[in-house]
């Protein structure tokens, strides 16, 4: 018998602090380079979107590598293409970890139009509150205290 699998997964990291240093002007061009770094690992970009301070990405991903390779060579990438961009907008990287959440075929759709009205939904809420959305949806449990990395001041 052969091996068929359909591994997709909405995958969301933020900015290094959420600070917003993804210009509107680079995000097209930054959504098209992490495509190609999925499409390098043998995965199919299926829908990317985000804001200033984080990403949301809708794949698939071959069973032949592993979600945390992806998302390493992913940030890997993406960080130096927008540090080589040389923009007006101070880059200090991702921040650590991600989120990484499987999603069943009937539900493609919807999480595609989720991520395709990122601008809209964070006019409400923050990435900080949807990401712990995110955490409770899927029974993650974890300490809000060390939920995100926060800049110390002096």
């Amino acid at each position: 018998m052969s091996s068929f699998t359909k591994l997709s997964y909405h995958i969301v990291f933020a900015t290094k602090y959420r600070k917003p240093t993804i210009p509107e002007s680079i995000q097209e061009s930054l959504y098209e380079y992490i495509g190609g770094i999925i499409r390098s690992r043998h995965g199919a970009l299926v829908q990317i979107g985000g804001v200033a301070d984080h990403v949301h990405i809708l794949a698939r991903l071959s069973a032949s590598v592993t979600v945390s390779d992806v998302v390493r060579d992913v940030k890997a990438g993406s960080s130096k293409w927008i540090y080589d961009l040389d923009t007006q907008s101070p880059w200090d990287g991702w921040q650590k970890g991600y989120g990484a959440f499987t999603v069943s075929y009937p539900q493609t759709e919807a999480v595609r139009k989720y991520i395709q009205n990122q601008a809209e939904h964070h006019r409400q809420k923050t990435f900080q509150e949807e990401f712990a959305d995110f955490l409770t949806r899927h029974a993650i449990e974890y300490d809000p205290r060390f939920l995100f990395e926060d800049e110390h001041q002096g």
